[in-house]
């Protein structure tokens, strides 16, 4: 139950603070918080990472829905791995969420993290990369542990 709760709390941060960002600032907008290194700066992004496979809304929404599917589905054997692969899944899980809310809300993501070395990003992006190296970790760690027993 906790892993869920900290999954909306995931949602909860990413919608905030989109919405934020679109009450705030105009389309294409960017204010510098530290000059040429951190801005925010407001974007629509219509494909995935690094605005990849433009214009396949559906098929991202499809994708969301089977991750959430899959946790579920997994959520025992998630269980049984271990805090960093919970903790990991209920980050993915809650970005996941995140970015599908804004695809099936408008078909674009809101992006606004801005390093200008590195592609606009948000909140759910943050989530999902965190939970994919904490699930990485967990399975590095279990695998580390079972070759030692052999």
């Amino acid at each position: 139950m906790l892993y869920i709760l900290f999954a909306l709390a995931v949602v909860v941060v990413d919608q905030l603070t989109k919405y934020y960002v679109v009450t705030h600032f105009l389309l294409g907008e960017s204010v510098p918080v530290v000059e040429n290194i951190f801005h925010w700066t407001y974007i629509l992004n219509p494909g995935a990472a690094f605005g990849m496979m433009e214009g396949s809304r559906w098929l991202f929404v499809l994708i969301a829905l089977g991750v959430m599917g899959g946790v579920w589905y997994l959520r025992k054997e998630i269980a049984a791995n271990g805090l960093w692969a919970c903790w990991g899944a209920a980050m993915f899980a809650g970005g996941a969420v995140g970015n599908l809310i804004d695809r099936i809300r408008q078909g674009l993501v809101i992006d606004f993290f801005d390093f200008r070395i590195w592609p606009v990003f948000n909140v759910a992006d943050i989530a999902i990369c965190t939970g994919v190296g904490c699930i990485i970790w967990s399975i590095l760690k279990t695998e580390l542990l079972q070759s030692r027993k052999d």
